[in-house]
């Protein structure tokens, strides 16, 4: 089933509604992401900006009191290769950014692309077994 392509006005309206010190890092982050993979589509999903791969998500940057998490959806895949990675449950991780200070953006770029990666090694092998 397709989707319609969600409008900039609600990434727009994301940002208008946090904290400056909190959109400053959420911007960093986003243009980390899109700077690794300028292909993925942001979308405002249950109140967080997620980032769409073919229509899978991918990551999710979401806004807490003290700090910025970047959620990667197939995160326990990269934990072995991704030490910074926090978080427990069947599949994804995170990453903590605190406001006002520096965000590590080679990690963002280098998470992106081995989330990415790591879902295309997945779904080949899923093709591949299921025929």
């Amino acid at each position: 089933m397709r989707r319609p392509l969600q409008s900039p006005a609600l990434v727009n309206a994301f940002y208008d509604s946090v904290r400056p010190e909190q959109r400053e890092t959420a911007q960093t982050i986003h243009k980390a992401i899109l700077a690794a993979a300028p292909h993925l589509r942001p979308e405002v999903k249950w109140g967080n900006l997620c980032f769409m791969n073919d229509g899978d998500n991918t990551l999710a940057i979401v806004m807490f009191k003290m700090n910025a998490h970047l959620q990667v959806f197939n995160g326990i895949m990269l934990v072995g290769e991704f030490p910074e990675l926090e978080g427990a449950g069947r599949g994804m991780r995170h990453v903590k950014f605190r406001y006002r200070q520096p965000v590590n953006e080679q990690l963002v770029r280098e998470l992106t692309l081995a989330s990415l990666q790591a879902a295309a090694v997945a779904a080949h092998r899923a093709a591949s077994r299921w025929g």
